[in-house]
């Protein structure tokens, strides 16, 4: 019975053609967003790591605590970014 049921699935599979790859349809509209957005991902870091930098100095005289954790968040924020297609193509594949 296991040797029939793997006869059918050989058989169906060699019936199978592989598929060939095309490009999605607006794929370049697609990829022109995904620039954008990575742009202004960058962008709000830089500006995320240039406010927590401004508010240390403002803290020197002041005092205060809550710049240390808004610069390890922006990092850390810029790291995930950063990585984000690493961790997607680890995840779906290539």
């Amino acid at each position: 019975m296991l040797l029939s049921a793997h006869d059918l699935y050989g058989t169906v599979l060699a019936q199978m053609g592989n598929p060939t790859s095309e490009t999605p349809p607006m794929a370049d509209k697609m990829m022109k967003m995904f620039r954008y957005f990575t742009w202004f991902t960058q962008m709000s870091g830089i500006a995320a790591i240039t406010y927590g930098g401004g508010k240390f100095a403002w803290e020197k005289w002041g005092g205060g605590s809550g710049s240390p954790k808004m610069v390890a968040n922006a990092m850390i924020g810029g790291a995930t970014a950063t990585s984000a297609g690493t961790i997607m193509n680890t995840v779906v594949g290539s």
